[in-house]
């Protein structure tokens, strides 16, 4: 889940530093590869980290007096303990290789059009 958070993330951030011709040659190579290389959806298992607080048996005491009477209020101290859980999550096996084609096709066709890799006029 992660993965796909960062993926999307990055993804996102170098579409927004784009130009215009370069989004839209990206797109063009998005749809052919979309077509030749289709998603192949599998599920996997994965050991998901998840971290959770535990008491470490050790308590944090505070006594404040106020005229004759006092109050103490204690709070355990905790600490972060990690822990893997066996989890399922479902990924694309073409991904990474339809990925690679669509950048190639994307440099490939500014090039020819603009000049350079960006597609900056």
């Amino acid at each position: 889940m992660l993965k796909k958070i960062a993926f999307v993330g990055s993804a996102i951030f170098l579409v927004s530093c784009s130009t215009t011709g370069f989004r839209q040659e990206r797109g063009v190579c998005q749809s052919i590869w979309m077509k030749k290389i289709p998603p192949r959806y599998e599920q996997e298992m994965y050991n998901r980290s998840m971290s959770r607080q535990v008491p470490t048996g050790r308590t944090n005491c505070i006594t404040n007096g106020f005229g004759n009477y006092a109050y103490t209020t204690c709070n355990d101290i905790m600490r972060t303990e990690y822990y893997t859980v066996p989890s399922v999550r479902t990924v694309d096996r073409n991904q990474s290789r339809r990925d690679t084609k669509i950048a190639a096709c994307t440099q490939n066709k500014c090039i020819q059009k603009y000049g350079n890799a960006e597609c900056k006029p």
